[in-house]
């Protein structure tokens, strides 16, 4: 079965800096602080009028951002905020995106703002490791978060990774997915002590469909939609063996975090014939003296591949 998915004619994407005064002219700004590799891109759009900022004097609240207790207190002290804007069609994708969260990064440096992607909820880092954008695109470079609720923690057994069925509390949905003009995927009724697996499943396949989608974007710009098999193989580089998962089209009838309205995602389940699973079973290789708890720790940042600018997975 194929799921259609309606490609817009442009996407924007936005980034929130957090500030306690206003600069008289934030444009300025950009063309000394911008890491050189989006330098000239981040000019030329904003020449063409395809990336934008904006001044408000109000402070900005946000909805739904999970903040460490430093950004927090920094956030209160804000009295005002920029809005970067990037909007252009789906084949500009990644490098848009990344040009606007240059510029953005830019000001919160120059600013010494807070810089928030409200599509994460998530601050993006702006001094110290990572302070610039990188050259290339890597979706693991904090442009996904994760939403985790627990239906019931109160009747939560004890915490066992080998007890699969003690309980379906679990529910993870992404956060990032829509930049890519792609629905977000949750994956709802695995047992509360296998979140760590859960991740990766869903780390795993975002990273399969952005790539995918990347592709398909780059090959067809502006396509009006585009036809994804519900079902998508998944071939772990260096570490697991293939496995499969069924994409369902999924209307959340409470709303994302309890909040009123619908999100459109795609459910994950278990690949057909395989049987109804909490989540993927995965152990250590041979010759890993450690526990399985050990080998998933130390390997957790190594089960998925790198997505960069330059996607070479076949588009559906």
């Amino acid at each position: 079965m194929k799921i259609v998915l309606p490609l817009s004619r442009t996407l924007t994407s936005l980034f929130v800096i957090a500030v306690a005064r206003l600069p008289a002219d934030p444009g300025s700004l950009v063309p000394w602080r911008i890491a050189p590799a989006h330098r000239r891109a981040a000019l030329t759009a904003m020449g063409a009028g395809l990336l934008t900022i904006t001044r408000h004097a109000t402070p900005w609240r946000p909805a739904g951002a999970t903040l460490p207790a430093d950004h927090l207190r920094r956030l209160r002290r804000t009295m005002a905020h920029l809005v970067v804007a990037a909007t252009a069609p789906p084949h500009r994708l990644p490098a848009i995106a990344q040009t606007a969260r240059a510029v953005a990064r830019a000001l919160a440096d120059a600013c010494d703002g807070v810089l928030i992607d409200p599509l994460t909820g998530a601050y993006v880092p702006t001094r110290g490791r990572r302070a610039d954008e990188p050259p290339r695109f890597d979706l693991g470079d904090d442009w996904l978060g994760w939403d985790v609720q627990v239906h019931d923690a109160a009747t939560c057994p004890p915490w066992d990774p080998a007890d699969t069925a003690g309980c379906d509390c679990l529910r993870m949905t992404s956060r990032g997915l829509r930049r890519f003009a792609l629905p977000e995927i949750t994956l709802d009724g695995a047992a509360c002590a296998h979140s760590l697996c859960a991740t990766h499943l869903l780390r795993t396949v975002a990273h399969r469909l952005v790539a995918d989608q990347l592709a398909y974007l780059a090959a067809h710009p502006g396509a009006p939609h585009r036809r994804l098999d519900d079902f998508l193989p998944i071939r772990p580089e260096g570490v697991g063996a293939p496995f499969g998962v069924r994409l369902t089209p999924y209307d959340a009838g409470q709303g994302e975090l309890g909040r009123t309205g619908s999100i459109r995602r795609l459910k994950v389940g278990p690949a057909p014939g395989a049987g109804q699973v909490t989540c993927l079973k995965v152990g250590p290789p041979s010759g890993f003296t450690g526990s399985v708890n050990a080998w998933l720790c130390a390997t957790r940042g190594a089960h998925h591949a790198t997505l960069t600018s330059t996607p070479t997975l076949a588009a559906a």
